[in-house]
Parts: structure tokens; C-alpha cells; sequence
């Protein structure tokens, strides 16, 4: 038998997946319109593109296309407590990954100013931190996905 965390731990690690999800796609909606962005975008990959989300962050088709999906895919997962969990652990690592390969150089699509860079790593600790806290079993050891 799985341990599996009490109702109002289970309830904060399924609602913390979904505002993440909110968020993501949120994020992918504001990055196609102007005027939230310094420019729009263009560029599918964003290799040359200088749209900016809030003039801060570097957007293009595809990173809001991803994005979209990132927030799809959190809804979707966040229906359970074992989903929400994989999309945080999941999501946390990946955008550490991210993190990692944009201060590497790794991939040209990938953003190349450093506050996109901090993101991702705020966002891949932030996430990881929250879907191994959150989904831990009450005994403190972590629940299985």
C-alpha cells in the first residue's frame, strides 16, 4: 500500500500545480500580445528576437508555444495528487536542465539574457523544492508518483 499525504496536504500540492499551470499559460498568452511585449514575436524559434515579455524576458513563438503547453499539461496532471506532484518534480527538473543549458550556451533557442536564466533557476528550484515538500507522505517521507 502507497502512503499517500493527508487531504489538506494533498489539496496545497493539487492547487499549487494548478496555479502553476495558470500561470504557464498565462505567460504563453501574454507573450503574443503587443504591448506586454516590447515587440512581437516574430521569430518562431527566437534566435533573433528581440520581443521582450514585460521588457524583461525574451519570448518567441515557440517559447510561448511551450509555454501553453507547459500550463496545459500542469491542469491536466494537477487533477491528482500523484500528477500534480509529477508535474512539479517534473517541471522543476527540467527547468533546472534548462537553467544549466542556457548558461552553457547548449542550445540557440534557448534565452540568452541573464534574467531569463535566473528565472529558470528560481523557477526549477521553486517547483522541485514545492513538489517534494508538498508530496511527502505525513510520516515525512516523500509519497510515490
Amino acid at each position: 500500500m502507497v502512503d499517500r499525504p493527508m487531504t489538506g496536504e494533498r489539496d496545497l500540492l493539487v492547487t499549487t500545480a494548478q496555479l502553476f499551470g495558470i500561470v504557464f499559460l498565462l505567460v504563453g498568452i501574454l507573450g503574443f500580445i503587443p504591448g506586454i511585449t516590447s515587440d512581437a514575436p516574430g521569430d518562431f524559434s527566437g534566435e533573433g528576437s528581440e520581443a521582450e515579455l514585460l521588457g524583461i524576458f525574451q519570448v518567441s513563438i515557440l517559447r510561448n508555444i511551450v509555454h501553453l503547453l507547459f500550463g496545459i499539461v500542469g491542469l491536466a496532471l494537477a487533477r491528482t495528487a500523484e500528477g500534480a506532484k509529477a508535474f512539479l518534480v517534473g517541471g522543476g527538473v527540467i527547468y533546472l536542465l534548462l537553467w544549466i543549458v542556457g548558461l552553457i550556451g547548449g542550445l540557440e533557442w534557448l534565452p540568452t539574457n541573464s534574467a531569463d536564466h535566473w528565472l529558470h533557476f528560481v523557477l526549477g528550484v521553486v517547483l522541485l523544492g514545492a513538489g517534494l515538500l508538498l508530496g511527502r507522505d505525513t510520516r515525512g517521507r516523500t509519497a510515490a508518483v
